[in-house]
């Protein structure tokens, strides 16, 4: 028993040395961090927390706008026949440049010429009926409407022949504009109708780039505005002026959509291709930017924290554009704040802080 009592004292002395251990321990960390300064850079309070930040100052800001886009062809046609019938001559060579006017395709027109050959005879025959009734109507020989019912069937007949000749002229294929022929989808001997697809043809030089921008910045784009732009197949950087702009806003994506026009000596610039597209709008004199990481997005905006007196202090902030590394700060802030880059989740209104300034 006396063992047993022995074991009890033993653990209850053991437990009353860890209390007054700890006590102090405490006593000594109050002593250290919380004399009559605090920490360093603190008022009062606990030790200062160790962060950097950024003094606000005004500069020059280009307002580029980055968008995606497409370019496409200045002209593009899918040609297709408007008759039906045998291919008897292709007078194009595959991925090489025509000009506006050029024959490319003949389709076979025996039976055309034929009916047009029959229609001239009979034109003809009309002609000097009409011409032998004027002579007989100026000598009384015939009435008035004997004359007119002739000259009624040569004009009937010219309209006939006007006709075939339309549809002759239908079975030759010429190209409206100048440009570049792709693959073609016939051959000699093949049967085609207007369903058929014969070959593209495209303009590429110039060529356009087709993209849009969100509604705010609609009041910022003119006609004749120049773009940078670049795609995924060549590292080179080109440019265009845009020339068109679409007359109302996209209900739907709230966009407004713009065309722009690149020349294209070099056919470098292929139709489809993406675009990453580079629109210079108004150049703010006296803009205030930060770092990216500063801003905290709350509920209703965003926020930033300033060091005031050695203590950490959130403000609202109105935010603009925004770049890979910084951000237009519209309202908030003021040339000679220090704004705090670090250590956002930890601070809060009133922590202690030594701030280590970093350039902007």
């Amino acid at each position: 028993m006396k063992l047993k009592y022995i074991v009890y004292a033993l653990i209850i002395l053991g437990f009353l040395y860890l209390i007054y251990y700890r006590i102090s321990a405490n006593k000594a960390i109050e002593n250290s961090g919380g004399g009559k300064g605090g920490g360093k850079g603190a008022k009062g309070g606990g030790q200062a927390m160790n962060v950097n930040g950024v003094v606000v100052n005004a500069s020059a800001f280009n307002n580029d706008l980055e968008i995606t886009g497409a370019i496409e062809a200045n002209e593009a046609v899918t040609l297709k026949s408007e008759v039906s019938g045998l291919v008897t001559g292709i007078h194009f060579k595959e991925g090489t440049n025509v000009s506006k006017g050029a024959l490319l395709v003949k389709i076979n027109d025996r039976d055309i010429q034929a009916q047009l050959q029959d229609a001239l005879t009979k034109e003809r025959l009309s002609a000097t009926n009409e011409n032998r009734a004027k002579q007989l109507l100026e000598k009384g020989a015939i009435s008035q409407e004997e004359y007119d019912t002739s000259l009624a069937d040569l004009q009937s007949l010219k309209s006939q022949t006007q006709l075939i000749r339309a549809q002759l002229a239908k079975t030759s294929i010429y190209a409206p504009f100048s440009g570049k022929v792709g693959l073609r989808s016939i051959s000699v001997g093949e049967y085609i109708t207007p369903a058929s697809v014969i070959v593209n043809l495209l303009s590429i030089d110039p060529i356009k780039i087709n993209f849009a921008v969100p509604e705010k910045y609609a009041g910022q784009i003119k006609i004749n505005s120049e773009i940078s732009f670049k795609t995924d197949g060549s590292a080179k950087s080109y440019t265009g002026k845009v020339f068109a702009i679409e007359p109302g806003i996209n209900s739907q994506t709230r966009t407004l959509q713009i065309k722009a026009l690149a020349s294209n000596p070099n056919n470098e610039l292929l139709p489809g291709a993406f675009a990453r597209v580079k629109l210079a709008l108004t150049t703010l004199n006296d803009a205030i930017l930060i770092p990216n990481e500063a801003i905290i997005p709350v509920l209703d905006g965003k926020t930033v924290f300033i060091t005031k007196g050695g203590q950490a202090q959130q403000v609202p902030v109105e935010a603009g554009t925004r770049t890979a590394k910084a951000i237009v700060i519209t309202s908030g802030l003021k040339v000679g704040d220090t704004v705090l880059t670090t250590g956002a989740m930890a601070l809060k209104t009133g922590t202690p802080v030594h701030v280590t300034v970093t350039k902007n």
